[in-house]
This record gives C-alpha cells, sequence and structure tokens, in this order.
C-alpha cells in the first residue's frame, strides 16, 4: 500500500522536469506588487518588534530601549543603528519615552498601535470558525493522507489567520475535527502532525475549489461557452506582457484542458502519458491557486508555500513553474535583499488593493496605515523631550547620541511640530 502511493509522488516529480504546455517567458514587473512587498517589508519588521515588546514589558507595557536592543539583536540580527532609524522613523508605532523615575530611554506602542494589536487579537478569536474551516481545507489539498506537520503550519499560522496558540485554541480544542500525531519515542515539535479525523468525503462542500465560484460568475456575467470556462481560470498579465500568437494559442489550449481537483486523491491515477503530465501541471496551478485564496492576503511567500510541496504534489523548481503563469501569478522579489519572494493571486487585487477582504485582513491595513504615516506629522518635539533636542548649553543630548537620531534629521522632524496636528503618540496618549 505505501508503495502504491509513494510511485504517484515519483512520477510527478519527474514529470514536472520535463516540457509544460505553456512556454517560459522572461519575468516582467508589476510595480502595484513591488510597492506592496516594499510596504509589508516594513510592516513585518513591525510585528516582529511589536511579539518582542508585549510579552517582555512591565506592567505599564514599556521595555528599557537598551534591553530592547538586545532583544532585536539576538532574535531579528537587527543592529542597534537599524533598530534606531526604524523606531525615530515610525513614531506612530513605536513611543520612545524618559522614564520619569529611572531617568531611562523606555519604548513602548503609541495608544494607536496597542489599540490596533487588541483589535487584531479579538478579530483573530472572532474569525476562529473560519479559520477552523480554513485549516479543513488546507488538510483535505494533502489526500490521501490529510495530515500536515505542525511546525509547518506553525510557520503559515499568520497568513492563515492563526491565533499563536492555535495548537490549543484550534486543533486541541477541536478533538473532532483535528487530532495530533507525533511519532513513537520521540517529543520533538517537528515530529508532530496535524490529521483531520473524518475522511474526505464527508466534507462535499469543502471540496469545491474557490476557483470554481470565479467560473460561474464569469459564466454569468459574460455568457461565455461553458467548455471555454468549464476549466479555465482568471488571467491578467502584467503591463508590458508580450503575448505573441504562439503563446495565445497555448493559452487558449491550456485553459481548455481538464484537470483533477487540488482535493481529488490521485494516488489511482496513470501518469505516464504526456496528456496526464500536462494535467498534472495544472492541477499543481490550481494547488497553489487555492492556497493563496486560503490565505488572508490572497498571497505569501514561495518559501512558504515549498514546505508543503510533498504533501501536496508540488514541483520542486516553484519559481520557474510560477513564471510560466504570470496572468495567474505574480513573483516578487522586494525584499530581503531579493532572497524572499512574494507570490501573489493577481485576480484577487485590483492596482495594489485587495478586492475581497476578511475581518483581520482590515484590521492589519490599520497599522499599515500607521506606517505610512510621515514622522513629521507627529509632535516630535513633545514626543521626545527627554531626548535634548537642545539643551541649555546648544549641545545635542545623550538621547539623540544613543538612538542615531542627527541634528540635521531633528531640525527637519521639528519642522511643524507645533501645527497641532497629532497622530496618536503624546496627545492620545494622555486621553
Amino acid at each position: 500500500m505505501a508503495l502504491r502511493r509513494s510511485l504517484p509522488s515519483l512520477l510527478l516529480r519527474r514529470h514536472f522536469s520535463q516540457s509544460t504546455s505553456l512556454p517560459l517567458k522572461p519575468r516582467v514587473r508589476d510595480h502595484s506588487f513591488d510597492a506592496i512587498t516594499d510596504l509589508h517589508k516594513k510592516l513585518r519588521l513591525a510585528v516582529s518588534l511589536r511579539s518582542l515588546l508585549l510579552p517582555s514589558a512591565s506592567a505599564s507595557d514599556a521595555l528599557p530601549v537598551s534591553r530592547f536592543i538586545s532583544l532585536a539583536r539576538r532574535s531579528l540580527s537587527l543592529s542597534p543603528a537599524e533598530l534606531s532609524r526604524f523606531l525615530l522613523r515610525h513614531p506612530h508605532v513605536f513611543h520612545v519615552f524618559d522614564h520619569p523615575v529611572q531617568r531611562l530611554l523606555f519604548v513602548r506602542l503609541t495608544p494607536r498601535s496597542l489599540s490596533q494589536f487588541n483589535s487584531e487579537t479579538l478579530a483573530v478569536i472572532n474569525s476562529l470558525p473560519s479559520t477552523v474551516v480554513r485549516l479543513k481545507k488546507l488538510l483535505l489539498m494533502t489526500t490521501p493522507l490529510l495530515r500536515l506537520r505542525l511546525e509547518h503550519i506553525r510557520l503559515m499560522r499568520y497568513d492563515f489567520g492563526l491565533p499563536d496558540d492555535f495548537e490549543q485554541s484550534v486543533i486541541l480544542s477541536n478533538p473532532l475535527i483535528f487530532r495530533l500525531v507525533t511519532k513513537p519515542d520521540s517529543d520533538s515539535t517537528r515530529t508532530k502532525y496535524v490529521e483531520l479525523v473524518e475522511s474526505g468525503s464527508e466534507f462535499p462542500d469543502l471540496r469545491i475549489p474557490v476557483v470554481e465560484k470565479s467560473r460561474e460568475r464569469e459564466y454569468r456575467l459574460k455568457g461565455t461557452e461553458a467548455e471555454d470556462c468549464r476549466f479555465a481560470f482568471p488571467i491578467k498579465f502584467p503591463p508590458g506582457f508580450k503575448i505573441g500568437k504562439y503563446f495565445r494559442v497555448s493559452v487558449w489550449k491550456w485553459q481548455r484542458l481538464p484537470y483533477s481537483s487540488p482535493y481529488e486523491d490521485i494516488s489511482n491515477h496513470d501518469l505516464r502519458s504526456l496528456e496526464a503530465q500536462k494535467r498534472i501541471e495544472k492541477r499543481a496551478v490550481a494547488t497553489i491557486h487555492e492556497l493563496l485564496n486560503l490565505t488572508v492576503a490572497k498571497k505569501t511567500t514561495l518559501e512558504r508555500i515549498a514546505v508543503f510541496r510533498q504533501a501536496m504534489n508540488l514541483p520542486k523548481k516553484l519559481k520557474e513553474f510560477l513564471l510560466k503563469h504570470q496572468g495567474i501569478f505574480y513573483i516578487s522579489t522586494r525584499g530581503n535583499e531579493g532572497k524572499l519572494h512574494t507570490v501573489f493571486l493577481r485576480e484577487a487585487y485590483f492596482k495594489g488593493e485587495l478586492l475581497e477582504g476578511n475581518e483581520i485582513y482590515y484590521v492589519r491595513k490599520k497599522l499599515e496605515e500607521l506606517i505610512c504615516l510621515s514622522p513629521q506629522k507627529a509632535n516630535v518635539e513633545r514626543m521626545f523631550t527627554s531626548l535634548g533636542t537642545r539643551s541649555e548649553t546648544g549641545r545635542t543630548g545623550r538621547g539623540s547620541k544613543g538612538l542615531g537620531f542627527k541634528e540635521g534629521e531633528r531640525e527637519r522632524d521639528g519642522e511643524g511640530s507645533g501645527s497641532g496636528s497629532d497622530s496618536g503618540v503624546e496627545e492620545h496618549y494622555f486621553e
């Protein structure tokens, strides 16, 4: 039985290395998606710093800057200069102040940032029923085993909208749906698996891919022939993408090509023919398409998709594979000096905005808005009174030196600080 199940996986890996039905075209950049990646790079860092700040803070939700720098260096490999620049460039998220008793620099979240964090926590709790459904669908795509490593799900918990304690609040709290399986004589987290208790046949509604709804809507709106949209995917090529006659015909044939659903068990299928290879490739496109639809923002990193490669029978060279379908996915290399690849579902976005978001997405959007606010709009003079912007002797105070705040930058940020506008730094703090 084990040999029969492993044979299709070997055939899949061999077939993906061969030629496909669509030719490989040069990668074309889409600046709207690259702009989102640049913003989310700052968002990821802000979330990581927030996770370091909140658990370690005292009763006043504040932490000494020296200790915060040490935590950031050890956990995030962030230098003191980089951390200082990030804190000072985002005063709407982090509040740096001089402790009135200890006379040390402390850092904490601003009231707006703390309110956003509480709202996000509440949104994640309120979305637990839909989160359970998404986790069910994720496990159903691993047929016939219907299980995934706990560590792989943990890597995707932010993208799926799972709480940090999802092992207890989602998995162990639903023993009739999920169960944890651990290999014998091992307590390591990497050997823990999450399995679906019921068989896949007991979830007929959950086994319907999201793309089926798009096809039905396309058929009702445009009235296209049923054969043309039965197996088609919504395609939207980036600006500047050159489509020749041969490529157009290849796409038209590929859209009409039948394939098996990502939730269908193909362990007993014959995968030796050329036609079967093309259908398996299209099934892999459908699997990644469905996986991105399960995420909160309809995007995730290529490296996180790769952890599901064996469980979902995905190709080895994922980047090259996705570049063959630039009308469905977009890969952005902006972030982490090109070492991190973000995969977007093109149809889910329009002009850089997600078309259909859930409660978690819109709450996280508020943190993006705080990050995008200019530091010049903050009441910088009142916020950094302890940093000695202009002491009686005319010298720069110790606080500005410790945080890497240059004198010229301070003067520029101080312009307009008396305009009366507030962005949740000092006046909101004393509400």
